[in-house]
């Protein structure tokens, strides 16, 4: 009896001592419950409003009623049209569209002989997300009956509706699009967890009454806590990208300077989203709790395995304010499609804008807890 009496009394003792820690307390009921909604409500492979664009060198009733029976799948979003093949292909490399609808200047020609082995028009996809892609390729075979009541003789059904090219992985292979999605998920765990822990760590150390002595101001505590780790995700962002173009043999297309700009601009943003839990966080173990929390729906949110496209509303607003949502294209594209980061000024000016802000607001909360 004593024996259970013992082993109740240390139970009861960390129920309580749980119940007064109310971050990890809230934890408990925050991560399960966060990620039944994601995998519930936000993860989607059923892929709606595809950003897309037209070349429509045809400028007839038959192309209008082809681009009026694609918009009504549902499938696509069709956002601007083109004048040129080439300003289509720098749409889809800057990443402002996923893929192309090109109708020929012959397509009622093409339409109205039963005997051309000739596709009505051509798909020019972004291949590097191969769910997205998918999705696009199923639209190579839809029918066309308003179309083809218009003329005489029928295309034939053998034939394709549509041809489609691939760019950037035309051998639809998975490490392609999975490795530089894998860069932003290391480096989003990584440089969080890192500096989630700096300022706590120095408070559980004890040297953080030293560190308030010392002439440094709030802001310079803060910068020296994160140059060392941006060095670390340098080394990482390296490693991962050479053994993925050795091992899995992942194109580099974009720019050495490139790649790194955009990697520093997104290491910074997680530094600084680091140094905001630590300030926040009173030990080492609700650091990594937080830590945790918003790993969660930078994983699943981000564009990494379920693509953006598939979520609804509510879940873009969620995606749109994590760091790694913004990375995901700039690397993507950058890494594959050899766009460049003037091409994706939103995305560099928010990783920027969250570098500046978070950092201002670490400094002033570290300043607070002096007080």
């Amino acid at each position: 009896m004593k024996f259970l009496a013992r082993i109740t009394a240390v139970t009861l003792k960390e129920f309580r001592q749980l119940s007064r820690d109310r971050l990890t307390f809230g934890m408990v009921v925050m991560i399960p419950l966060i990620q039944l909604l994601l995998f519930g409500y936000a993860i989607n492979n059923n892929i709606r409003n595809i950003s897309v664009g037209v070349v429509d060198d045809a400028q007839s009733f038959a192309s209008r009623s082809i681009i009026d029976a694609v918009r009504a799948t549902q499938v696509v979003n069709i956002l601007d049209q083109y004048t040129s093949v080439q300003e289509a292909e720098q749409a889809i490399t800057a990443g402002k569209v996923r893929a192309v609808l090109v109708i020929p200047r012959d397509l009622e020609q093409r339409a109205a002989n039963s005997e051309s082995k000739q596709a009505l028009g051509q798909w020019l996809i972004d291949g590097s997300d191969n769910i997205v892609a998918s999705a696009l390729l199923g639209l190579r075979n839809m029918p066309l009956q308003e179309l083809r009541r218009n003329f005489t003789n029928p295309v034939q059904t053998s034939t394709p509706t549509f041809e489609s090219v691939l760019y950037f992985n035309p051998e639809r292979r998975t490490p392609v699009n999975i490795v530089p999605g894998l860069l932003a998920v290391i480096l989003t765990m990584t440089m969080i967890l890192f500096t989630a822990t700096a300022i706590v760590r120095e408070k559980e150390r004890g040297n953080i009454e030293l560190l308030i002595t010392t002439p440094l101001s709030s802001l310079e505590l803060m910068l020296g806590k994160i140059i060392p780790f941006i060095l670390i995700g340098l080394v990482q962002m390296t490693i991962i990208l050479t053994l993925g173009h050795v091992v899995f043999d992942v194109p580099i297309n974009g720019a050495p300077q490139q790649i790194v700009g955009a990697t520093l601009l997104f290491i910074s943003a997680s530094l600084t989203l680091g140094l905001i839990i630590s300030t926040i966080a009173t030990t080492q173990l609700q650091a990594m709790q937080m830590t945790v929390f918003v790993l969660l729906p930078s994983i699943l949110l981000s564009g990494f395995l379920f693509p953006y496209e598939g979520m609804p509303q509510p879940a873009r607003y969620i995606a749109e304010a994590l760091p790694a949502t913004h990375y995901v294209r700039m690397i993507r594209g950058v890494v594959l499609r050899d766009a460049n980061l003037l091409n994706m000024p939103g995305d560099s000016l928010y990783l920027l804008s969250f570098t500046v802000v978070g950092l201002l607001l670490a400094t002033f909360k570290f300043r607070k807890s002096l007080d």
